[in-house]
């Protein structure tokens, strides 16, 4: 088996089916792939998904049901049931294009020890999506990032796979790349191994999520420093003076109120407006910066 192509997912049954779609129509051959699916622990429809993809699957497919545990856990489940030379890592809202694995598959043949990043094209809807033809809006610096990354499956398995003690939203594929990356592996980017990342416009009713991942987000980032008290963590975390001493400030003069009035009223399905996004994003930004302060705080 060359690849494996490995997500996890939770109540995401929608999104779910149309990635797996995703996988099952490459233009690798069947038996060069496999899919190794987690479900952590969802109460939506996603058994039924898992299920009808088994049905259907042209290639190796594997799924696994686990208890709620997060996505550390649930990847670590994933690395232990792959059986590919090389694990491809994708999310539930990621869709590969049909080219996906045979370019990721390039790419190893050119350098085999390396992790190959593809590309990420944001998309507000899977059914009207833009020509997958990478560009530099599209450019993201992280050294490895799940939304669509692979790596020798036996070099993940020597690091000893995700950090289990992300148990939060975040941080938890950074902390893969700074391992990965001070043991001198290389990354590399393959601009043609393309994959769509649905991404659309939040509503009214998204805000206060947004704002509690924030928090999570910034409790992570303090455990990614105690792991890793490196500048390129802290650049990474915005954990920088600079940054925090500005996002005091704002706290102070009681910014988030103003961003909070920016928001106005209306119903909660209602997509917010540019002026809207940019005031939800200050919101959590804002959120972030005082969970980071409190959890730096109550370090050990």
């Amino acid at each position: 088996m060359r690849a494996t192509i490995q997500l996890c997912t939770y109540n995401r049954a929608t999104l779910l089916e149309r990635v797996l779609e995703g996988c099952f129509e490459q233009t690798a051959d069947p038996s060069a792939y496999e899919v190794v699916v987690v479900n952590d622990g969802s109460t939506d429809a996603t058994p039924d998904v898992l299920e009808r993809a088994r049905r259907r699957a042209p290639c190796a497919f594997t799924a696994i049901d686990q208890t709620n545990a997060g996505l550390a856990t649930a990847r670590n489940a994933g690395i232990a049931a792959s059986q590919g030379e090389r694990i491809i890592f994708i999310d539930d809202d990621v869709l590969p294009t049909p080219v996906f694995v045979e370019e990721h598959l390039r790419s190893h043949a050119a350098d085999p020890g390396a992790i190959v990043r593809g590309a990420v094209i944001n998309t507000e809807s899977f059914d009207a999506l833009p020509p997958p033809i990478w560009a530099p809006k599209d450019y993201s610096g992280n050294y490895f990032w799940t939304s669509n990354v692979s790596v020798p499956l036996a070099v993940m398995r020597q690091i000893g796979g995700f950090n289990e003690s992300f148990a939060e939203y975040g941080w938890e594929d950074i902390d893969v790349g700074l391992r990965l990356r001070f043991r001198g592996v290389k990354s590399l980017f393959n601009r043609r191994a393309v994959a769509f990342h649905y991404k659309p416009r939040p509503r009214r009713q998204n805000v206060d999520g947004m704002v509690r991942q924030a928090r999570a987000q910034a409790r992570t980032a303090v455990r990614l420093a105690e792991l890793h008290p490196h500048w390129r963590t802290y650049l990474a975390t915005g954990d920088t003076t600079a940054q925090r001493l500005l996002h005091k400030w704002l706290r102070g003069i009681k910014a988030a109120r103003g961003f909070d009035s920016m928001l106005g009223d209306g119903p909660p399905d209602q997509p917010l407006t540019g002026p809207q996004l940019w005031a939800a994003r200050r919101l959590a930004a804002d959120a972030y910066f005082d969970e980071l302060e409190r959890a730096r705080a109550n370090r050990p």
